[in-house]
């Protein structure tokens, strides 16, 4: 990926702060180390015993990590993996069980304005939006290569866009002049779709529920975040905590599913039975913290 020099803000970081307590030989497990924000924050209560072993599928975030973490005084372990592997890694770092497990899922600004990504409909990138440059399958794989049903079916269920079918209907039609390559492309093509006269025009962008269901499909989001929930009561140790900060309400449903059931069975405690939202004034700092939803549970 291309570098860019946008701060990403990390989101709800007072509120973590207050909420988790690490002890100072505790090991903390980002699962999205991004930029290191959040880490950086909550390393500073680990002494030289202590540890943060921190997950990301993007190689740039890993090196930005690097050095935002360099002068903590615990130890520093940086994987460049999807945190669906999690379990796997962890036993080779000599790692048992987990004192605090953090996953922010939203993506971090450099991401969204890296012109090689293709995560953003407003500039004209190539139409990507592969996170992890090691998959195979991009945007454009999918939006030219798809019939129309899996097309319509895709940005219903993942950008739970009730035009699906006439958004589908418009992407292959245009796709026969020529192929669609770029996200200036299909954001004129759903724009084009969605386009009625007396309609009433919504805040969002148009291409933003398709521009969801693409980057989750083509990422994998949403199996990667039910492996992280099915694996981290086995990663917890008594009293660790797990904080899953959602940006969606596909994320924040199946977070807020998994931290039920496992309270219901006797693992978990919940210690947000509603999701803690940031405050008006942290949004009116960092306008992507809007729709930003955090659960905190901690393991019995």
């Amino acid at each position: 990926m291309n570098g860019s020099s946008v701060e990403h803000i990390p989101v709800l970081t007072g509120i973590l702060a207050e909420q988790i307590n690490l002890p100072p030989d505790g090991v903390m497990v980002d699962a999205t180390i991004g930029h290191g924000g959040h880490s950086l924050l909550l390393g500073r209560k680990l002494g030289t015993q202590g540890a943060i072993i921190g997950f990301d599928v993007d190689e740039a975030s890993i090196a930005g990590a690097k050095t935002v973490l360099a002068d903590l005084k615990c130890k520093v372990v940086l994987i460049h993996s999807n945190f669906a592997q999690m379990a796997e890694h962890l036993p080779g770092y000599g790692i048992e069980k987990v004192d605090f497990l953090l996953a922010d899922l939203g993506l971090c600004s450099a991401q969204l304005t890296d012109s090689d990504a293709g995560l953003s409909f407003r500039a004209n990138m190539p139409l990507d939006m592969r996170i992890d440059k090691r998959l195979n399958t991009t945007a454009a794989d999918i939006v030219n290569e798809s019939d129309e049903k899996y097309l319509a079916d895709l940005i219903y269920r993942f950008g739970q866009d009730r035009a699906s079918r006439r958004i589908a209907r418009f992407i292959v039609r245009q796709r026969v002049n020529e192929p669609i390559t770029t996200t200036g492309q299909l954001a004129a093509i759903v724009c084009k779709a969605l386009s009625r006269p007396g309609k009433k025009r919504s805040r969002i962008h148009p291409a933003t529920r398709t521009f969801q269901a693409m980057r989750i499909a083509v990422n994998g989001e949403l199996e990667n975040l039910g492996r992280l929930l099915d694996s981290a009561p086995g990663l917890l140790g008594k009293n660790g905590s797990i904080a899953i900060i959602s940006y969606h309400s596909l994320e924040d449903g199946m977070v807020k599913r998994n931290f039920r059931q496992n309270a219901k069975d006797g693992i978990y405690d919940l210690l947000t039975k509603k999701p803690i939202v940031p405050s008006e004034d942290e949004i009116s700092q960092n306008r992507r913290a809007r729709s930003a939803k955090l659960r905190i549970a901690r393991k019995q």
